[in-house]
C-alpha cells in the first residue's frame, strides 16, 4: 500500500520556523515522500526491503527531535518551559485526603458511598521515576527504566498522571489506566511520550473537564527492543518476549506505583498503526486483563517476519482467530474501537475484522476521521471527537470522597 502524506506536514521539507496547529506537529508515516529520503533515518521513504504491510512505520523519536531542534530553528512548540526540572525525581505519593466529613477508609477506595473493594494501592517497591517533560498545565511526563520481571527484557517505560489524581478528593480513588503504543517500531523512544504537543495528554484533560471522558493515567512503554524489527507485541519463539513485556510487566510497574483498580474495568490499550495492532492483539488475547483498545490505523493480522517457521505460535497471536475463541467461549466482553482517516487505505481490513468478529461478547465500533491520514496528529482528532468518550463509557472512573 502506498503510504500518503499530508502537504501540510512540516517532514514534507526542511523544517522551518511556522505557526503551529492546536495540536502540534503530526508524527508522520515513515519517509517524506516517494522522491525524498526520510528525514528520520536517512534511507529511502519506506526504509530497507520488508515484507508487504500496510502499517506505515511512524519514526518519531527524542533523536529526531533533538536533530531538529539542532537543525536551524527548530519547532516552535518546544518552548523552553517544557523542559524546566527535567532530570529531577519525581515521586507519585498519596495527596492529603480530603477534609474532616470524608468517607476515606484507609487501605482501601473511597466513593461516595464509601470504600471501594475494587481499588488497588500501589503495591511497591517504587520506581525511580524522573520528569522528561513539563506540560502547559503543570503536569509531568516522567520516564523510569524497567527491567521485566517476567518477561525479562529491560527498557524505558514513561507515565503521565491527570491532574486530578493529586486532588484530595481523589486520594484514596483509583484511576483508569491507558497503555499508549506507538506506530512505528517504538524504539528508543515512544513518540507520546517524548512529542507530547502531538497532544494525546491535553485529549484526555480536556475531555475529562468537559465531563466526556475519563482521567486516564497514561503509561507509555517500548513498543519493541530495538529499531531493526517489528515484533508484533508477542512473545515470538527465540525472541525477546514482547507479548509478556506489554500484558504482565508494563501493568505491574502501573500497580507498584499508582492506585489503580483490580478489575480490568479500569484497565485500556490504545494504540497507532503498529501499536494498534499490538492493542487489538493483546486485549483479544488477555480479555480478563484488558476492558478495551482504541486501535487507529492499524493491521489485524500478524506479520512479522520473525515468526518464520513458528507458524502455530503465530496462528496463537492472530486477532481474528483469538477473537472466535472468544466468541466460542462467551466472553469475557470487550470493545474495540478502530478509528482511521478517510486519506489512508484499510478501511475494508477493519470492516472485515467488524463484520466477522464484532458479535457476542466483542463490541466493535469504526470511527472515521474526515480528512484524516495515517498520523498521530489526525488520530488524536479522532479520539477528542468520538474514541475517548466511547472507550469511557465501558470504563470505569475515579470516584471522588464525600464531603
Amino acid at each position: 500500500m502506498q503510504q500518503q502524506y499530508p502537504q501540510t506536514s512540516p517532514y514534507a521539507q526542511q523544517p522551518q520556523p511556522q505557526p503551529q496547529p492546536s495540536y502540534g506537529h503530526p508524527p508522520m508515516g515513515h519517509g517524506a515522500g516517494p522522491e525524498q529520503l526520510c528525514v528520520h533515518c536517512g534511507q529511502p521513504p519506506f526504509g530497507p526491503p520488508r515484507p508487504k504491510r500496510s502499517r506505515a512505520k511512524l519514526w518519531i523519536g527524542g533523536a529526531v527531535v533533538a536533530a531538529l531542534l539542532a537543525g536551524g530553528g527548530g519547532y516552535a512548540y518546544w518552548g523552553t518551559d517544557w523542559f524546566d526540572g527535567n532530570g529531577e525525581d519525581v515521586t507519585f505519593a498519596k495527596p492529603k485526603t480530603p477534609a474532616q466529613g470524608a468517607g476515606a477508609a484507609s487501605g482501601g477506595g473511597a466513593a461516595a458511598n464509601g470504600p471501594d473493594p475494587d481499588v488497588s494501592l500501589p503495591t511497591g517497591p517504587a520506581s525511580q521515576f524522573k520528569q522528561s517533560t513539563k506540560l502547559d498545565d503543570g503536569t509531568r511526563i516522567s520516564k523510569t527504566r524497567l527491567k521485566g520481571a517476567k518477561s525479562g527484557f529491560e527498557g524505558d517505560v514513561w507515565v503521565w498522571t491527570p491532574k486530578e489524581y493529586d486532588e484530595a478528593k481523589y486520594a484514596n480513588s483509583a484511576f483508569p489506566v491507558m497503555i499508549a503504543l506507538p506506530g512505528g517500531n517504538g524504539y528508543p523512544d515512544n513518540y507520546w511520550a517524548t512529542m507530547p504537543n502531538i497532544g494525546l495528554q491535553k485529549a484526555i484533560a480536556e475531555s475529562s473537564a468537559k465531563g466526556t471522558g475519563l482521567p486516564f493515567i497514561l503509561v507509555m512503554p517500548l513498543l519493541n527492543p530495538d529499531n531493526k524489527n517489528y515484533y508484533d507485541g508477542s512473545d515470538i519463539p527465540g525472541q525477546p518476549k514482547m507479548g509478556t513485556w506489554i500484558a504482565e510487566d508494563v501493568p505491574d510497574l502501573a500497580k507498584a506505583n499508582f492506585r489503580t483498580y483490580k478489575s480490568r474495568d479500569g484497565w485500556a490499550i490504545m494504540g497507532n498503526s503498529s501499536g494498534a495492532f499490538v492493542g487489538l492483539k493483546q486485549v483479544m488475547q488477555h480479555p480478563e486483563k484488558f476492558r478495551g483498545v482504541i486501535a487507529n490505523g492499524g493491521e489485524t493480522a500478524p506479520d512479522s517476519p520473525l515468526w518464520k517457521n513458528n507458524k502455530a505460535e503465530m496462528d496463537a497471536n492472530d486477532p481474528a482467530k483469538l477473537a472466535q475463541k472468544l466468541i466460542q467461549s462467551k466472553g469475557p466482553e470487550v470493545y474495540v474501537n478502530f478509528q482511521y482517516g478517510t486519506k489512508e487505505g484499510g478501511r475494508d481490513r477493519l470492516e472485515k475484522f467488524q463484520r466477522e468478529n464484532g458479535k457476542g461478547p466483542i463490541k466493535i465500533d469504526l470511527y472515521e476521521i474526515q480528512g484524516g491520514d495515517h498520523n498521530g496528529w489526525d488520530y488524536v482528532r479522532g479520539m477528542k471527537e468520538q474514541g475517548l468518550a466511547a472507550l469511557s463509557k465501558v470504563m470505569k472512573g475515579p470516584k471522588p470522597s464525600a464531603g
